[in-house]
């Protein structure tokens, strides 16, 4: 096994944007995803499982395991906004080539689900923390990062590490 992707349901979604949610700095993207799958209700429709992912167990409250995972879940808007298709998982794969095979497969998915646009999340460590948290944005086109500049996030200057980086130049590379 060096991926697998068990695809539980194949959802009927208009136009919807990947948001990728695995753990990073701060755990912030985690968090984020797993406060929207909970408060929209996601569905879960696939789960990712991979040779690159973490060698370890991890344990739950009642005394159970859980082993390393990926899920994709998905958000149907009702017409109010775009649906969403949100990545989260307990994992990033830990070498370049699994997190390049991991960010490969999830965009082949969500392209075959119509889905042009993404988001990558991130923590972003600094040297104190502020009283006011602030946004940063990149984006690989100028119409994007206009848009988030417009909603007072400030472009961010350095490295985007992990699959969080990938995804953007992949998803680039590819017209998303």
């Amino acid at each position: 096994m060096a991926l697998t992707v068990q695809i539980e349901e194949k959802p009927k979604l208009e136009n919807p944007v990947l948001i990728e949610g695995l753990p990073g700095i701060g755990f912030v993207a985690n968090i984020v995803a797993l406060h929207l799958i909970h408060e929209l209700e996601a569905k879960r429709f696939a789960r990712i499982f991979s040779a690159s992912f973490q060698d370890l167990a991890v344990t739950t409250e009642t005394g159970g395991t859980r082993s390393p995972i990926n899920e994709l879940y998905y958000y149907k808007s009702k017409g109010e906004s775009r649906d969403l298709i949100i990545w989260y998982g307990n994992t990033q794969a830990l070498t370049t080539f699994g997190q390049y095979e991991l960010c490969g497969k999830v965009l082949d998915i969500a392209e075959e689900l119509g889905c042009r646009f993404l988001i990558t999340i991130g923590g972003f460590k600094q040297e104190e923390v502020k009283e006011t948290p602030e946004i940063y944005c990149a984006a690989s086109d100028p119409e994007t990062l206009k848009e988030a500049l417009n909603l007072g996030a400030k472009i961010m200057v350095g490295n985007i590490f992990g699959v969080a980086g990938i995804l953007i130049g992949l998803g680039s590379l590819r017209g998303f």
